[in-house]
């Protein structure tokens, strides 16, 4: 249903309200000029057509200048589409012309199981071509046709992509989730471990995932780790049991801070130390110790022990490693704990929640900031590599991975 001008003013009403007391302002954004503005253009949001509403809208929520500001409905039409054919594009110039490449393909999301590969050039989505910097996008639930070049051999392809139904939680919108982690032995003694997403409210469902996925790798002989976290959209508290898995002793991984703390000032020696918790009762006794605490806290490792591939992991990451991925690579390489391969990554860093704001819509905005053990925010700054690569279209299209070439061979020479 479109809603109509007395739903839109409540919408609006709604967002001011949740953005005011909620969102965590790292940017230094005057909120008393922003509300104003909100007030300023409700008039003509409210007589609007539809896509001009939540376009309006959305360009309200670009103002606050942070990451994780999204407004959408319960079931969403225009997805990024990691988030819905967990595939990543890259703005690339072929013959002088700006196309959209495929670059991340996770394994059996639905374009994977469409055949989309590495290279491929998407030429049009439901009979309508894009180039950068039009982004296309797909709906929850929906059937796409998408054409496609294959430079390998200069084809087009009529590709259909299915995207699953899914429905948003109060901790995520609607996205297809991709199989995560996933491991394999590439080389003697080199294992591969690939995380497109940390999945979970918590993280303990793939904290038990990943304890397989580590272990079988060891059994055969992996005394060397390549982390993939190239095109990872993120995710839960996961990510802090792969940084256990790097260092044997518990050290600090980063700090969260709420907006009421970063408005008081703060010293990060004195945030309680807390490491992920291992278990649903230790689970419950930490949300409980927090229940009514400030939740600022430095997140620290677990202790697991030394590992056969300590001093030997590279991680490969590029400019869609989002979120918790970049705070994983930060842990990383402030401890020196691993060499990064590849490209910069994204700088979206900061912890988020959805708030329902009436007609179906939802709001999600950013309600903790992260930062570094040292005290320094990856907000809109990003993890840089040790090695900057770049996946070229006619190596993809080659079927070579230059950035997991190089990988292997820092790893081989360690």
């Amino acid at each position: 249903m479109t809603p109509d001008a007395k739903q839109r003013a409540e919408i609006l009403k709604s967002i001011k309200k949740r953005v005011l007391a909620n969102h965590i302002n790292v940017a230094g954004i005057d909120y008393s000029a922003w509300a104003l503005h909100v007030d300023k253009r409700t008039p003509e949001l409210l007589d609007c057509d539809l896509r001009a509403f939540e376009d309006g809208v959305r360009q309200l929520l670009a103002e606050l200048k942070t990451s994780h500001t999204v407004f959408y409905h319960s079931l969403p039409k225009e997805l990024l589409p990691q988030h819905t054919i967990n595939a990543s594009l890259r703005d690339v110039c072929l013959d002088g012309e700006r196309r959209w490449m495929f670059l991340d393909v996770f394994e059996a999301g639905p374009a994977d199981i469409a055949g989309i590969k590495p290279g491929h050039i998407l030429e049009s989505v439901d009979g309508k071509c894009y180039a950068p910097p039009t982004t296309p996008y797909f709906g929850i639930g929906q059937t796409h046709n998408l054409r496609v070049l294959n430079l390998g051999d200069g084809s087009s392809m009529e590709i259909e992509i299915a995207v699953p139904m899914r429905k948003g939680t109060k901790q995520r919108p609607p996205i297809v989730e991709p199989r995560s982690p996933i491991h394999s032995m590439i080389a003697p003694g080199i294992g591969l471990l690939k995380v497109p997403y940390f999945p979970g409210s918590a993280g303990m469902g793939f904290a038990s995932d990943l304890d397989r996925a580590i272990d079988d790798p060891k059994k055969h002989g992996c005394d060397r780790l390549i982390i993939d976290l190239r095109g990872n959209i993120g995710g839960s508290l996961g990510f802090a049991r792969l940084a256990s898995y790097m260092c044997p002793g518990k050290i600090p991984i980063g700090h969260s801070l709420t907006p009421k703390r970063l408005r008081s000032g703060y010293d990060p020696a004195t945030l309680p130390r807390v490491p992920m918790p291992r278990s649903k009762p230790e689970l419950i006794f930490t949300l409980g110790l927090f229940a009514f605490r400030d939740k600022s806290v430095m997140l620290m490792t677990q202790g697991l022990g030394a590992q056969p591939f300590h001093g030997r992991i590279v991680i490969l990451i590029n400019e869609w490693t989002n979120s918790a991925a970049e705070m994983l690579a930060n842990f990383a390489a402030e401890n020196e704990l691993a060499r990064a391969v590849g490209q910069k990554t994204r700088g979206n860093v900061l912890g988020a929640a959805n708030f329902q704001v009436g007609g179906g819509y939802w709001l999600r905005i950013p309600v903790f900031g992260w930062f570094t053990s040292k005290g320094q925010s990856l907000e809109g700054k990003g993890v840089s590599p040790d090695n900057e690569i770049e996946n070229r279209p006619e190596t993809l299209a080659a079927d070579e991975d230059e950035q997991m070439k190089k990988a292997a061979e820092i790893n081989k020479g360690s």
